[in-house]
């Protein structure tokens, strides 16, 4: 139907132009806490190898594992050599299978809380509504990840 009947036209602000906002994380599974790298460009090689000295400065001398899905520049030799030299594991899950990423099932309930019907005013107050659902993982939203973020994979 292309038409909608009503008795007073309702005007809905939308944005112009095309500003961009990535977040890079890294879920701790066990405390559902997040640590992320921001930037307004692209996520490249270099913004993993920082979120991975990120790691390393949050958790000295700890082992760390770090499960990554397959993008490219993920899988490349300056993400790997930085994983070497800071002593981090990296697990490369197999193609196509987004149900085994935790952080995939993160990034849809952020959409859901942060973003879903919502129109900001500007840039800024999507960047904060982004960065408050994320912060507040251990907290006010930790009953809904607790159940959302389960270990329970059905192995075949």
């Amino acid at each position: 139907m292309g038409y909608l009947w009503c008795f007073a036209r309702k005007f809905i602000p939308s944005p112009s132009g095309r500003e961009r906002f990535n977040v890079l994380g890294a879920l701790n599974a066990v405390t559902l806490r997040m640590e992320t790298i921001t930037n307004r460009s692209y996520i490249k090689a270099w913004s993993v190898v920082a979120l991975i000295n990120k790691l390393r400065e949050i958790h000295p001398g700890e082992k760390i594992s770090i499960i990554l899905d397959n993008a490219r520049y993920q899988r490349c030799h300056l993400v790997q050599s930085a994983a070497n030299m800071y002593n981090i594991d990296l697990i490369y899950l197999p193609t196509y299978s987004p149900n085994l990423n935790l952080i995939e099932r993160c990034w849809k309930y952020v959409k859901g809380k942060a973003l879903e019907n919502q129109n900001f005013k500007d840039f800024k107050n999507f960047q904060e509504s982004i960065m408050d659902c994320i912060d507040s993982f251990s907290g006010k939203h930790k009953k809904d990840l607790e159940t959302l973020l389960t270990w329970n994979f059905q192995a075949f």
